[in-house]
């Protein structure tokens, strides 16, 4: 099967690459460094000729609500129109889970925006919606930080390690489109705030940490059901990563 992975040398688009030329299909990684431009459609028409399926997991260089808006809408705009041109049959978008419950959150938004977009092509589509990364927290805890004091949320997270949601992705490719969205998660569920305890610990750092159920989300109101699966009756496809966080910390180098 040929593959196209736009977005295929970033943090979950490198290992997904070599999952699926592993598993013996013919795989494009396809992104600007490679002259392949999803958001201005450089080389995108070119790189869809001939493919199957396609993978939809770049992400924006820029996070203000605009930017990410635009980014979000011109890159998967480009994709679907040259994806359907070109007869791909599968339409795979990495989201977030509970992306609809935090719409205060221009991040959210604009992702809300990309699933439309996929919803509405007529190009087949999974939309699998993954949890926060174990790798975010360390940038979550250094965001919340002020004079030795991280302050964080209590709200309960599942993170997940960015090589689960690579290999789980790589397992969709093997999945009938059925014009829906899956969840994936990590295997269990803990507070920001305790995550951001156990990361500071782990690197020996005597920073703080204040609980705040204040403090939010990247500027959002958040609850415990807003960044944890099992939430939304109509996905009933769950998927679920081996690498608890502390596993993942202890095979950090700090």
């Amino acid at each position: 099967m040929k593959i196209v992975v736009v977005g295929g040398t970033g943090l979950i688009g490198g290992r997904l690459v070599e999952h699926l030329r592993d598993a013996g299909h013919e795989v494009i990684a396809a992104s600007p460094s490679q002259g392949i431009n999803s958001v201005t459609g450089e080389g995108l028409a070119e790189a869809l000729t001939g493919a199957d399926l396609v993978y939809d997991i770049p992400n924006s260089p820029s996070w203000s609500d605009a930017d990410v808006l635009e980014f979000f809408q011109k890159s998967t705009g480009n994709i679907v129109r040259e994806a359907e041109k070109a007869g791909v049959k599968h339409h795979i978008v990495l989201s977030i889970v509970g992306v609809d419950r935090m719409t205060d959150i221009g991040y959210m938004r604009a992702k809300v925006a990309q699933e439309d977009i996929a919803k509405s092509s007529g190009v087949p589509y999974t939309i699998v919606r993954a949890t926060q990364f174990h790798e975010f927290i360390p940038a979550l805890v250094q965001g919340g930080t002020k004079d030795g004091v991280a302050t964080l949320s209590p709200v309960m997270m599942q993170t997940i390690a960015a090589g689960d949601v690579s290999l789980a992705l790589a397992k969709v490719a093997d999945r009938e489109p059925k014009d829906d969205i899956i969840e994936l998660a990590g295997p269990e569920p803990i507070t920001l705030a305790e995550l951001g305890a156990r990361l500071l610990k782990s690197r020996g750092d005597e920073t703080t940490v204040n609980v705040d159920p204040e403090a939010g989300y990247y500027g959002g109101r958040v609850d415990d059901t807003s960044l944890t699966p099992g939430h939304d009756d109509a996905i009933t496809e769950h998927y679920y990563g081996q690498l608890t966080f502390d596993e993942w910390l202890a095979a950090q180098f700090w």
